[in-house]
């Protein structure tokens, strides 16, 4: 059990590192090679968060353990909502802008909504895997689409004389100015890859461990600890958006994120291996991801021209993840 216990956290730091020097990686190949910082931000940086649910949830499929990868995708976005964007508020009230943000906010919406609806059938099958990572190249597609919209509305002199780049394409462009040389970047960006396979093995081997020990089953752990744990690099990215005062890349990670988990780390389960879903996940954890996002909608759209979501939102989000804590607490100790 010691040893478990130290492999997993071990595991979540590694996973966290590993995760952030792949996206490093990633993000300074692009620009070496001319990819606009827009499209790099909204797909490898806004995705790339992601990289430690889904090789996970990958792992843990693989190796049978299907509910765990599922209670890893609801509950990182549980987390990403209530966990990351409530204590980022709480550090610094968030005042978002951007356009291609609001344009974003609806198809979240449709992804929260259209995954749990394609599960109500009780399982999880190879069809609804393939389905979901259809989902998730259309949405890839539709997200380079707008960044290259941007990139060319930006580059014509009327953009450049009143200055109607988004918002969210300035953080980005400001954000990705420096990076490694095409050498260095390859070689973070394969180290990257192999410490993330690598840390989520041990993780996964841990938490299961660690999951038997205390007499949880395998979607409680990867809803509380397997969750915060691969959520870091949202808190990371976010946190330190927040100090640099890029808020709408503090958000817009929260949001390709979430919808990168419900598309990618659910559909590539599903296709590893199918199987049938827990009806405490459909009633409970799917119910609670929803009405945490939307009241994150109702925060974004309560303003036409800016969302903010101040310190008591940031409360309100932080108490409504630690009361969802407490009740899989307590669902735990009356079993």
């Amino acid at each position: 059990m010691l040893t478990a216990s130290l492999s997993l956290v071990v595991g979540l730091a590694l996973l966290a590192w590993g995760a952030d020097r792949f996206v490093y990686g990633a993000t300074s190949i692009a620009r070496n090679f001319g990819v606009s910082p827009l499209i790099v931000g909204l797909t490898i940086v806004g995705f790339g968060t992601s990289a430690p649910e889904l090789l996970v949830s990958t792992v843990a499929a693989w190796q049978g353990n299907t509910e765990l990868a599922l209670g890893n995708a609801v509950g990182s976005n549980i987390a990403n909502i209530g966990l990351v964007l409530g204590s980022a508020a709480l550090i610094h009230p968030l005042v978002v802008r951007s356009r291609i943000l609001k344009r974003e906010y609806p198809i979240m919406a449709l992804v929260l909504l259209a995954t749990p609806a394609l599960l109500l059938d009780g399982r999880l099958g190879r069809l609804d895997g393939v389905l979901l990572i259809s989902g998730l190249i259309l949405l890839i597609a539709w997200t380079i689409h707008m960044g290259l919209r941007q990139r060319v509305k930006a580059g014509t002199v009327k953009a450049a004389v009143m200055g109607s780049a988004d918002e969210l394409a300035q953080e980005y462009a400001e954000e990705l100015k420096q990076g490694a040389s095409t050498p260095a970047a390859t070689a973070w960006l394969i180290g990257g890859l192999l410490l993330l396979l690598g840390s989520s093995k041990l993780l996964v081997w841990a938490a299961i461990v660690v999951a038997q020990h205390f007499g949880m089953s395998d979607l409680l752990i990867g809803l509380t600890i397997v969750a915060v744990g691969t959520s870091l690099p949202e808190v990371a990215t976010s946190i330190a958006s927040i100090f640099k005062g890029e808020h709408d890349i503090a958000i817009g990670n929260i949001v390709g994120s979430n919808m990168f988990n419900m598309l990618g780390v659910i559909g590539i389960a599903g296709v590893i291996h199918p199987i049938s879903i827990s009806p405490e996940l459909l009633n409970r954890d799917f119910l609670v991801m929803l009405v945490l996002a939307a009241a994150m909608l109702g925060m974004a759209y309560r303003s036409r021209a800016r969302a903010r979501i101040g310190r008591i939102e940031g409360g309100l989000l932080l108490i409504a993840y630690c009361g969802y804590l407490a009740v899989l607490a307590w669902g735990l100790q009356t079993n």
